[in-house]
């Protein structure tokens, strides 16, 4: 097997095993802000608006937008993995089950730590399909390729797109809250831990062993007690 293929296929049931937890994980941790109600993440707010607006589950409509996303790739010459094409299918069924399954929360007392919960485990969620490197989300790799193809700062470009996304989103009715605040500002620091969590160590590298000098030349020393071995 090549050096290539070996890499491609290291640590591979476990990178799946933590595609599909995190992707699923990140469903449902968005459907808990959802119950919440305290405020949604930038494209959530986007997904609900577009809920109230059509009557669509938000589940779909984080589907179709996910597809549609992804269609702008073309133009941008980015090339989907495979937990691009399954971000945009499995998060949105996986909102869909989830709320089907926790039903309204009353409350403060309820809903303020539901809504902890759900960033926490969003960062989780992320931590994990990142680490199993199967390519980024279809949000995440238009925001890279805009990066590229525009020359602006990935900074500048996340906030362009989540600003742009969550005016959108509010205007056509889904939730601005402390749950939206609280999220952008714990997302980055809970996905750099996670990462660390569920990094996978690099493939092991084998020796390389140095080629035998061309011509006559001293003879290296072996350490005490070591044998030559025969070439």
């Amino acid at each position: 097997m090549s050096s290539t293929s070996a890499r491609g296929t290291t640590h591979l049931p476990r990178r799946l095993v933590q595609l599909y937890a995190g992707l699923t994980l990140y469903g449902a941790s968005s459907a808990l802000l959802v119950r919440a109600e305290l405020g949604l993440e930038p494209w959530g707010v986007l997904h609900q608006g577009l809920t109230e607006l059509t009557g669509i589950s938000i589940g779909v409509v984080s589907i179709i937008v996910g597809a549609i996303v992804l269609l702008l790739w073309i133009p941008l010459r980015q090339r989907p993995g495979l937990g691009t094409v399954s971000n945009v299918f499995v998060v949105g069924l996986a909102m869909d089950g989830t709320l089907a399954l926790v039903g309204d929360i009353d409350g403060y007392g309820l809903r303020i730590p539901v809504m902890v919960l759900g960033i926490a485990l969003n960062g989780v969620a992320t931590g994990l399909y990142i680490a199993a490197r199967f390519g980024p989300g279809p949000r995440d790799g238009l925001m890279t390729g805009l990066h590229r193809v525009t020359g602006r700062s990935i900074r500048l470009v996340r906030t362009a797109i989540e600003v742009a996304v969550v005016v959108t989103g509010f205007l056509l009715g889904g939730s601005l809250g402390a749950g939206t605040v609280l999220y952008a500002l714990a997302i980055g620091p809970l996905t750099q831990l996670f990462l660390r969590v569920f990094g996978l160590p690099a493939p092991a590298t084998p020796p390389v062993t140095p080629a035998t000098p061309a011509g006559p030349g001293p003879v290296a020393t072996p350490p005490s007690g070591q044998a030559i071995l025969p070439q």
